[in-house]
């Protein structure tokens, strides 16, 4: 744990007094869970406490999550204030999230826009994908475009209309093209990290209490051959 504190600093990619912003690695927690292992909220409201020398308890709290195998940008709230209107903000969909994905270099339209019908499975902990309205499944609408073709693998760039459980890796998945690594929805073998190749790439929206146009972008991964090769032109 000693360890992943150090290296928050490098992975933090905005601050300021409201808010936090930080450039997850795969295989991260964004908040606890049952599995009992240490959280970035956690290890953030340490690594504040220490690094500002902060007699008290640290307020963090956690305004969207992506799941564990995915990397890329999360937003913490550093006042109850800012935790308030971004959680306002997500509900209304006026923080703007843009994804990257690494798949199968099948033939698919170069951009499209998918509507699909998500149902989530607690005990799997999977979401279902349905082509039609079905009971108990919500709509599920993204936007991709293709805009990099590697040796074996192709770059989508997605724009996410609605916010469901897996819903980038279930609806990629029912086109026939699952993500890089993603065991779950179809792929075909795991990644070596554990992680799979989506990565939340850029946030864009108005800072909550400055009202500053905020557009933030993350790294990809640097270990991993596959992404640096997406990011270099």
């Amino acid at each position: 744990m000693r360890e992943s504190e150090n290296n928050l600093d490098q992975q933090i990619v905005f601050e300021d007094n409201h808010l936090l912003i930080i450039n997850k690695k795969a295989g991260q927690l964004v908040q606890g869970d049952k599995t009992g292992d240490a959280s970035l909220l956690d290890l953030i409201k340490d690594f504040i406490k220490k690094r500002d020398q902060k007699p008290g308890n640290v307020f963090l709290g956690l305004v969207h999550r992506i799941d564990r195998p995915t990397s890329g940008l999360v937003i913490y709230a550093k006042t109850s204030k800012a935790l308030t209107r971004l959680t306002q903000m997500v509900k209304n969909r006026e923080i703007k999230k843009t994804y990257w994905a690494v798949v199968a270099k099948e033939m698919i339209p170069q951009s499209q826009r998918l509507v699909h019908y998500l149902q989530k499975n607690e005990k799997t902990n999977k979401a279902t994908v349905f082509i039609k309205p079905t009971d108990n499944a919500k709509e599920s609408i993204l936007n991709y475009q293709i805009i990099k073709v590697l040796d074996n693998f192709q770059l989508l760039e997605i724009d996410l209309e609605t916010g469901r459980h897996h819903q980038i890796r279930a609806q990629l998945s029912k086109i026939g093209t699952p993500i890089k690594g993603d065991l779950k929805y179809g792929a075909a073998r795991s990644n070596p990290d554990g992680g799979i190749h989506l990565h939340a790439r850029k946030l864009e929206f108005i800072h909550p209490v400055t009202k500053e146009n905020l557009e933030i972008t993350a790294p990809v991964p640097q270990n991993d051959a596959v992404w640096k090769a997406c990011e270099n032109s």
